[in-house]
C-alpha cells in the first residue's frame, strides 16, 4: 500500500504534480486529495476549468485503483469517466474523496465527489471505471 507521500512523489513529474494535486489520505477504501485553485487552472471565463476538476477526480480514483490492484495485475487504465458538474469556484482549495463501488478482477468502479470551501460546496460527482491490465 502506498502512502500519500509516495503517491505525491509518484505523480510529481507528471500531470498530477504539474497541476498541483496533493494526495492527503490513501487508504484502500477511501482516498482524499486536494488542489489549490490558481490562474493556470482557470477557464477563460474566470472560473475553475472543468478539466482541472476532472483530472483531480480521475487521479484520486486512479490512485485508489492502484491501491486495490489484485495479485498479478500490472496496472490499469481509465475506460470511462462520467462527470456531473454542479458548481464552480474562482479561488480556494478544492477537495476530492474517492471510494470504490466495485473491485473486480478485470474492472474497478470508483465514485468521487469534489467539494470546495469550509461548507463543502459540492462542485462535481464522478463515476470512474478502470480496466485492469495483466502482463502477457
Amino acid at each position: 500500500m502506498r502512502t500519500p507521500e509516495a503517491f505525491n512523489q509518484f505523480g510529481a513529474t507528471h500531470l498530477p504534480g504539474y497541476l498541483g494535486i496533493v494526495i492527503l489520505q490513501s487508504d484502500p477504501a477511501e482516498l482524499h486529495a486536494q488542489l489549490a485553485v490558481r490562474p493556470e487552472l482557470m477557464a477563460p471565463n474566470g472560473f475553475l476549468h472543468a478539466g482541472s476538476i476532472v483530472t483531480l477526480a480521475d487521479t484520486t480514483a486512479g490512485y485508489g485503483c492502484f491501491q486495490n490492484l489484485p495479485a498479478g495485475a500490472s496496472g490499469f487504465t481509465t475506460v470511462e469517466l462520467k462527470s456531473n458538474h454542479l458548481g464552480t469556484v474562482r479561488e480556494g482549495i478544492v477537495h476530492c474523496v474517492a471510494r470504490p463501488v466495485h473491485l473486480g478482477r478485470t474492472t474497478q468502479v470508483w465514485d468521487a465527489s469534489v467539494t470546495a470551501g469550509a461548507g463543502g460546496k459540492l462542485l462535481a460527482l464522478f463515476r470512474c471505471t478502470q480496466m485492469l491490465l495483466y502482463p502477457k
